[in-house]
């Protein structure tokens, strides 16, 4: 039974970040990272079913949803910037042990909270996020391009990829039960995209993404078949 979800903000490194929350504070605690195109907005449903079980904290992270948006030209849009400021903030709300539920964008993050911190992770929550290049699939190959050459690709990443419009149609363009979506995830959700500064945003953490494969796995003192293998297969 859903307990409520509150609806907040906290000043971190001078950025206002917003967050949701459910469920009493002295219970298990699990932090909701999101992933791209998305917000803490996605978890919503996740609040209400586990809310009087768990203690969920889900935060936006800068330059998405609800929180600050600083221009990129002065604010460092990569997953090293954004695990910090949110270990951070999970400091400023006395969140000293939690379980990692992390989606897509939420792994890179995620990842380096749990590397620096292992001592504060209880559980990982993997879903749809990877640490190395071969986990990316062969699907992830015109984007790769991307990280080859930004300056030639740029354009064609912010058109087919990054923009509002076609995350409205990846979502929701070609399912036949597109009336079960939620008419306001368009306006809560994803709308963010469409604000300005969001292209260049977008972009600097997607050509992160090239950087992060490999070293997480360096930081991690692993090497890609180690990361890949199933628990137990390596001896």
């Amino acid at each position: 039974m859903s307990q409520g979800v509150f609806y907040r903000t906290v000043k971190i490194d001078g950025l206002s970040i917003f967050y949701r929350e459910a469920g009493p504070q002295d219970a298990p605690t699990i932090l909701l990272l999101h992933g791209l195109p998305s917000s803490s907005r996605m978890f919503e449903p996740l609040l209400n079913r586990l809310s009087d079980r768990f203690h969920l904290v889900a935060p936006d992270y800068p330059g998405f949803g609800h929180s600050d948006a600083p221009d990129a030209k002065a604010f460092a849009y990569t997953f090293e910037k954004i695990a910090a400021v949110t270990e951070h903030f999970t400091e400023a709300l006395g969140l000293s042990r939690y379980t990692l539920y992390m989606q897509d964008y939420g792994g890179p993050a995620g990842f380096r909270m749990a590397l620096a911190h292992p001592e504060r992770v209880e559980a990982l929550i993997v879903q749809d996020a990877v640490a190395h290049n071969d986990g990316l699939g062969a699907n992830r190959n015109p984007r790769r391009e991307f990280w080859k050459d930004r300056a030639a690709n740029e354009s064609n990443l912010r058109t087919n990829l990054l923009s509002l419009a076609t995350t409205r149609t990846r979502h929701a363009g070609n399912d036949p039960n597109v009336d079960r979506y939620d008419p306001n995830l368009w306006t809560d959700e994803f709308a963010f995209l469409s604000k300005p500064g969001q292209a260049e945003i977008q972009s600097d953490l997607f050509y992160d993404l090239s950087n992060q494969c490999g070293r997480l796995l360096e930081m991690a003192g692993m090497d890609a078949r180690e990361a890949a293998a199933p628990a137990g297969d390596l001896g």
